[in-house]
């Protein structure tokens, strides 16, 4: 239950950082004392030695910058981790995990690369499965709606091996069985019921900066590969409609007394650096 049990094993104590940093940090200009942040570790279950650790790597892959005020360590935002926060917050708060409101359009990008070039192929395929598409046959994939593709394509400098094109689909196509077919949905699906079988119906928490944040951490690796398929286009009863709901309804709930228990955990101080 989430108001006593630490973070669940496959929430990474980067993943549940970046939660306490985009609440509290984000488009603030403000650093925060590592020893606070490790007190907070500590309510969530991770060890004073694996949030250290946690940290270090982080400032070494450019998420953090150091800065020393004393004989205190304080760490603040930078660019790289400012633009993968607003990426997370865009994707729990704007687009969400329901799709309900399609327009009928789907993005289709069409490749053929030589049989020797197998890490490119690899990597096309995985940034396209990041950006919501799924293979239909061959090298056509697609995805709901209006996607930006082409910086996928020139970032892997395959402008000349791939086509995108916008369309609907005609009349004699089947779009659930195709969507079916492109997705692997039983997976996707089982993500949100894992998701409502530790979250639906939690009792009120012990501590609720540690539940709020890991509610975030685990319904943002929930929604982060759900390629927001057309609600009308699933199965019945799709458990993402029922999991979104009890993630705004529990976020909004934990908010206020979060709050209240990080301004007295966290020293934060203005980041002048």
């Amino acid at each position: 239950m989430p108001s006593t049990e630490p973070a669940e094993p496959n929430t990474r104590p980067q993943t549940l950082l970046l939660m306490l940093l985009g609440d509290h940090l984000l488009d603030r200009d403000v650093c925060v004392f590592s020893g606070s942040v490790i007190e907070v570790c500590d309510r969530l279950g991770i060890s004073s030695h694996a949030a250290r650790s946690t940290l270090t790597r982080m400032a070494g892959r450019g998420l953090l910058r150091r800065r020393r005020v004393g004989r205190r360590m304080y760490f603040g935002l930078t660019e790289r981790s400012t633009a993968l926060l607003h990426d997370g917050r865009d994707r729990i708060w704007g687009t969400g995990a329901v799709n309900d409101r399609w327009d009928g359009t789907w993005t289709l990008l069409s490749f053929s690369l030589p049989e020797s070039w197998q890490r490119q192929r690899h990597d096309l395929r995985s940034q396209l499965a990041w950006a919501g598409f799924g293979p239909v046959q061959g090298g056509l994939w697609i995805a709901p709606g209006t996607v930006d593709a082409d910086h996928i394509v020139s970032n892997l400098g395959l402008d000349a091996h791939a086509r995108i094109f916008h369309a609907r689909a005609g009349s004699r196509t089947d779009i659930p069985a195709m969507v079916g077919d492109a997705y692997d949905l039983p997976a996707l699906a089982a993500t949100y019921t894992e998701f409502l079988t530790r979250w639906d119906g939690a009792p009120p928490p012990a501590d609720p900066l540690a539940a709020r944040l890991t509610l975030m951490a685990e319904w943002l690796n929930a929604i982060r590969r759900d390629p927001r398929l057309p609600v009308e286009h699933l199965p019945a009863r799709w458990p993402a409609v029922r999991a979104q709901t009890v993630f705004r309804e529990l976020e909004a709930a934990y908010e206020r007394p979060a709050r209240a228990v990080a301004e007295a955990v966290l020293d934060l101080r203005p980041d002048l650096a």
